[in-house]
């Protein structure tokens, strides 16, 4: 049974621009926490800096506000530390693609049971809009005085290529698929990707809702715009790995990265690739200590009376040279 929604939304006043496709984003994760019912203090949202950096003090659950680029780390670490918690992850391309780009790859072969939605806009919105690592080559936004001169990154391909089990990608203005998106990547048992498109009207003038909408490319005939997104689902696309084969997992994987390079006139969104035949870190962890699920670190007593009660003095005695 869902939660009400308004349990999930904080008063914490929002100052995005007008517009920003941040709050669809927001939205869609209070949306998701709800239909699916999952306690607030069963929950967290770990967030980086930049915009996006802001959607922790907006959602109703635990909420931790880390460093540039280190969000993923702080997240897998709670993640580890009470494997009962949902975790969710927000950050900027920027925050996540570029100084965080280590850590996304790094975290693809832990498969740490948690999701990472990076807010997708080209641009370093709170830093007055450089370019960020998802612009492409020679485009110009209107606070760059030259076109763009680095190529982009493609995050769905960077995700595959890393080993996240789940990718997908969603659009901030279609809040209902986004939502969906959400619900599957928190459900599935391995660490999710969602890249989710966000339209940045203040400093992204070429990416914009109405580019994205198809405004420019009328046809015709019906005099009509012809949306550039596109959802997966629509086209009989199974993103899914069935069976555990590598022959399998091979053309699921070459699929999606094929998927993933589409841009332009046709933008595919929702789920890419889905793989649950892969064991999550918590698995392999329990496999080395047999009660770690049962006793993970967040529920071990440490001190007592303000002290220690944790006597690791042999093993300090046996590092000495």
């Amino acid at each position: 049974m869902a939660s009400n929604l308004s349990d999930y939304k904080t008063e914490v006043h929002n100052d995005w621009c007008p517009g920003c496709g941040d709050f669809g984003i927001v939205s869609a994760i209070q949306m998701a926490l709800a239909e699916m019912a999952i306690p607030r203090h069963k929950a967290a949202i770990f967030s980086g800096v930049g915009c996006s950096g802001k959607t922790s003090h907006f959602v109703n659950v635990y909420g931790v506000h880390t460093l540039h680029g280190r969000v993923m780390t702080f997240a897998q670490g709670a993640k580890l530390a009470n494997p009962e918690m949902t975790i969710v992850a927000a950050g900027g391309d920027g925050d996540g693609l570029g100084i965080g780009a280590g850590h996304f790859v790094a975290a693809g072969r832990r498969n740490v049971d948690m999701t990472y939605i990076i807010f997708n806009n080209g641009v370093y919105g709170l830093t007055k809009g450089q370019a960020s690592p998802t612009l492409k080559l020679g485009l110009k936004t209107k606070s760059l005085p030259e076109p763009n001169v680095n190529q982009s990154v493609n995050p769905i391909a960077l995700a595959i290529a890393s080993g996240f089990t789940f990718v997908a990608r969603g659009y901030a203005y279609d809040v209902r698929q986004l939502k969906d998106l959400i619900v599957a990547a928190v459900k599935h048992r391995g660490l999710s990707f969602l890249d989710v498109l966000q339209p940045c009207p203040t400093y992204n003038d070429i990416n914009t809702r109405d580019w994205f909408a198809g405004m420019d490319n009328v046809d015709e005939i019906t005099k009509k715009p012809r949306p550039r997104i596109y959802k997966l689902e629509d086209t009989g696309y199974d993103p899914i790995v069935h069976i555990d084969s590598p022959d399998e997992e091979n053309e699921k994987l070459t699929q999606a990265l094929i998927k993933s390079n589409e841009w332009d006139s046709k933008i595919p969104t929702g789920i890419f690739y889905k793989n649950e035949m892969i064991a999550p870190y918590d698995e392999r962890i329990a496999d080395r200590i047999p009660n770690y699920l049962e006793n993970p670190p967040a529920y071990q007593e440490i001190s007592s009376n303000g002290k220690p009660i944790t006597d690791i003095s042999k093993i300090l005695d046996s590092l000495q040279v």
